[in-house]
């Protein structure tokens, strides 16, 4: 029997520790030129993970609480080998051939498989990383989660950003079957909002599955 998202615990206001997310602006094409990162568009839920000491929170991008919900990557993210961070990342369900089960996430079951897709970090042991340029914010990322155990490896993935012609990249990830690509300009840091330093490229003919 499928059920819906577990309805996540909302809060009336910016609860502590949240931080609003980087919105990509929608482009009809993607960037052209060798200043961008380009990453896979994933079909999932956008979630801002942050470990404090021995808590952790799932957030959707709406402070919305997940943290009941997605419990592989609560359990990933509690062992992160720091005593804080703060992850931005898409929770997803995936199926052989890794591609994303948007539809298997309206489980319970699906909800306790999902990983975490991770492409930056905010925060990491009490130092905002926000003001650093992207590429030294990945740089982190990808040595944080280089240092994985177990559970990590099973929860948290990291999202691997392509440099190159966005135009090929973008026709390769329709090819796929994907939802699209997200690309990123380099040196650009990590603002909360809506930004063009973002820019999503959905693919005409995606389809929710």
């Amino acid at each position: 029997m499928l059920w819906r998202v577990s309805r996540p615990i909302r809060t009336r206001s910016k609860p502590p520790g949240f931080i609003l997310p980087c919105q990509p602006a929608l482009a009809d094409r993607p960037p052209a030129g060798s200043g961008w990162l380009h990453e896979v568009k994933w079909d999932g839920y956008r979630v801002i993970a942050r470990k404090d000491g021995e808590r952790v929170r799932l957030w959707a991008r709406t402070t919305s609480d997940y943290s009941s919900a997605f419990t592989l990557i609560r359990d990933a993210v509690a062992a992160l080998p720091v005593d804080s961070a703060v992850l931005d990342g898409e929770a997803i369900l995936l199926r052989p051939g890794n591609t994303s089960n948007f539809d298997g996430l309206r489980s319970r079951q699906g909800q306790a498989e999902a990983i975490l897709v991770a492409y930056d970090l905010m925060e990491l042991d009490g130092q905002d990383t926000r003001p650093e340029a992207l590429e030294e914010r990945r740089k982190r990322l990808r040595k944080l989660l280089s240092r994985s155990n177990k559970a990590m490896r099973e929860g948290i993935q990291l999202s691997e950003a392509i440099t190159g012609d966005g135009a090929a990249i973008f026709r390769h990830a329709c090819g796929m079957g994907l939802e699209g690509i997200v690309s990123k300009r380099i040196g650009s840091r990590y603002v909360s909002g809506r930004t063009r330093a973002w820019l999503k490229t959905k693919n005409p003919n995606f389809q929710h599955s």
